[in-house]
């Protein structure tokens, strides 16, 4: 699609696995972009959709109206946009869509103020299937004025809300990470529990369904579980990422939250084995304090 001359121009910054559909959304709903990313042939996969693709942070950055970050984790977001700062324009917005510490994407804010530069942090949840269809969950801190001009961009990639000031978006995903990693590890008690009851897991699964017990973490990961299928949607490394920053924003807020310390222990065991694996991977360390127990007998699938 063409772009329209009142459509600001976009850098995306991080062709990742979720980058990349990100990316590919704004391209498709006519945006124009430039994307960057530490390895190139990432990026030239955009290519033939239209995308510009920068050799240089700064580069691609220099004529942005909006800069768009997708990186792994706080100091990777922090060296890109030092690199990035002497391409970026007055008056530019950069919005930070990585999960990160709430302390960093205020110290992100606090940097690019300095330098003439609007800031709002904007995590998402939705994983690599919501990125693909458009559908993420998009919670953003900021100020109002500069999400209202974000906004129809965050459209394109899913549902934006403004919760608060610059870091509250961190605060906002950390509570979604919260739920989503304790609900993976009731679901996985409730099928193996099923199992070693005797009873048919994938069965108990359809009958709960419907009653208060459904959720998409039982929709999806569940039947992830059931197939053993634990190829990266999300990741362990992200969520026991998140579910550490939750501890540190809990601590930082006098809070002690038990279940999730119980929670960050169970990834925290599966990282030398299977950071990679898809977070429902779970199942796997509550089997290992189980032995003798196996959800099923289909081989695991992981990366």
């Amino acid at each position: 699609m063409k772009q329209s001359p009142a459509q600001p121009r976009i850098a995306f910054l991080g062709i990742g696995l979720m980058g990349k559909p990100m990316a590919t959304r704004l391209l498709q709903a006519g945006y124009g972009v430039t994307v960057w990313n530490r390895t190139r042939a990432k990026s030239d996969e955009l290519a033939p959709l239209g995308a510009r693709v920068a050799e240089q942070v700064a580069d691609a950055v220099r004529t942005a109206d909006i800069v768009i970050t997708m990186l792994e984790a706080g100091p990777i977001v922090a060296r890109v946009i030092d690199a990035a700062l002497p391409g970026l324009r007055t008056g530019a917005l950069v919005i930070d869509m990585s999960s990160t510490r709430q302390s960093e994407a205020q110290e992100r804010h606090a940097q690019l103020a300095t330098a003439g530069v609007r800031f709002i942090d904007a995590p998402v949840s939705g994983g690599v299937v919501g990125a693909q269809a458009g559908t993420l969950a998009i919670m953003a801190g900021g100020e109002a004025q500069d999400f209202a001009e974000a906004e129809p961009v965050l459209q394109a990639m899913g549902r934006p809300t403004l919760v608060g000031p610059a870091g509250c978006g961190q605060v906002a995903k950390l509570c979604n990470q919260l739920i989503v990693g304790g609900t993976l590890n009731i679901v996985a008690e409730a099928l193996l529990l099923a199992q070693a009851g005797g009873a048919d897991p994938a069965a108990v699964r359809t009958a709960i369904r419907g009653g208060f017990a459904e959720s998409r973490i039982l929709e999806v990961h569940g039947q992830r579980m059931l197939e053993r299928n634990f190829l990266p949607g999300g990741q362990v490394m992200s969520q026991h990422k998140d579910l550490e920053n939750v501890l540190i924003a809990a601590a930082d807020a006098g809070l002690r939250l038990p279940l999730t310390e119980l929670v960050t222990k169970h990834y925290q065991s599966l990282m030398p084995t299977a950071p990679r694996a898809d977070q429902s991977a779970v199942l796997l360390a509550l089997e290992h304090d189980n032995p003798g127990l196996r959800l099923g007998d289909i081989p695991d699938q992981l990366p």
